[in-house]
């Protein structure tokens, strides 16, 4: 971790490890957000806090409603309650284009790179404001052809910066998993956003390739953005985190820097059962087993759902 981000210097530096804890300068604040599916509660978290220009990991055993709550901040699910800001702007029933358009994106755990279109091409769908999208402007060149050049010179900018150059007027369904995963985070830049969040980044990955996407995460933090992403793997929530959130069976359940939260008992409990210092019985596996199918099955649903409501929202 660089020294200006270390936890001496970091701004979270004084900050309790304690659930809803304030933060000196949140740029996202979530209230008494919930989200049911049936009977079944997916998120329900009173007080959460992201720290601006940090950071934040978010952690959890699968179902423990990570991305559905991704889903509701970025306006791809509808919460039943509750409330969030981003920079004091309310962010709730915003559909997923206005809240990316205040400067809040977001990557998924499955890419959604457009295969049938070039690396550029992708790229230059992120960027937001083209005069050129409007139809009556698209009959006159003369309006539109100098901002589309300025947006081409940016994505070829950040293709260069995430190593994708070569690429460029390839179809992106020729791309690996990873290079997709590259091709996504740097599309999401295009908007010029001021918070990144980011839906199990560095999943299925391969090894060469981790260590650039984690430089690159770095990179956004570097540059003043607010990060926030979802990872598995604690080596890397050591490594790039400032503060990580834990949640469980849709709450959080602990916050703290990631070098002290592995030695909390409710985050070890969470990962591995509160009786995982004695065998539990085969009907109590059956049942911890068939809540959790339950839980990631109702958050793909919603994701997928959200998803076909966005595609059909009008730009």
């Amino acid at each position: 971790m660089p020294a200006e981000f270390s936890m001496r210097t970091s701004p979270l530096r004084d900050v309790a490890s304690q659930v809803g804890v304030a933060k000196p300068d949140p740029a996202i604040v979530v209230d008494d957000v919930t989200r049911t599916f049936g009977g079944l509660v997916a998120v329900q978290v009173e007080h959460l806090e992201f720290q601006r220009g940090c950071i934040t990991g978010l952690i959890g055993p699968n179902g423990a409603g990570k991305t559905t709550l991704f889903n509701l901040l970025t306006g791809f699910d509808q919460a039943n309650s509750g409330r969030w800001t981003f920079d004091g702007k309310p962010l709730a029933k915003l559909p997923p284009h206005r809240v990316a358009r205040l400067g809040v994106v977001r990557t998924f755990q499955l890419t959604k790179a457009l295969s049938r279109l070039s690396v550029l091409d992708n790229m230059m769908l992120g960027a937001t404001g083209q005069r050129g999208e409007s139809m009556w402007r698209a009959l006159l060149p003369g309006m539109w052809r100098g901002q589309e050049r300025e947006v081409e010179d940016r994505a070829n900018e950040l293709l260069e910066r995430f190593k994708l150059d070569t690429k460029r007027a390839d179809f992106a369904g020729t791309l690996s998993g990873g290079q997709r995963k590259l091709l996504e985070m740097a599309r999401a830049l295009m908007s010029q956003p001021k918070v990144v969040m980011l839906d199990e980044p560095m999943a299925g990955v391969n090894p060469a390739l981790t260590q650039s996407l984690l430089e690159h995460v770095k990179d956004l933090r570097e540059q003043g953005m607010t990060v926030v992403f979802v990872e598995h793997d604690m080596d890397v929530v050591r490594d790039i985190s400032d503060w990580v959130v834990v949640m469980a069976a849709g709450k959080v359940i602990a916050e703290s820097p990631p070098e002290s939260i592995s030695h909390n008992k409710e985050v070890v409990d969470a990962y591995l059962g509160a009786h995982h210092d004695a065998p539990l019985t085969v009907e109590e596996e059956d049942k911890v087993l068939a809540e959790a199918e339950a839980v990631i099955r109702a958050e793909r649903a919603a994701q997928a759902e959200a998803l076909d409501a966005a595609a059909r929202e009008p730009l």
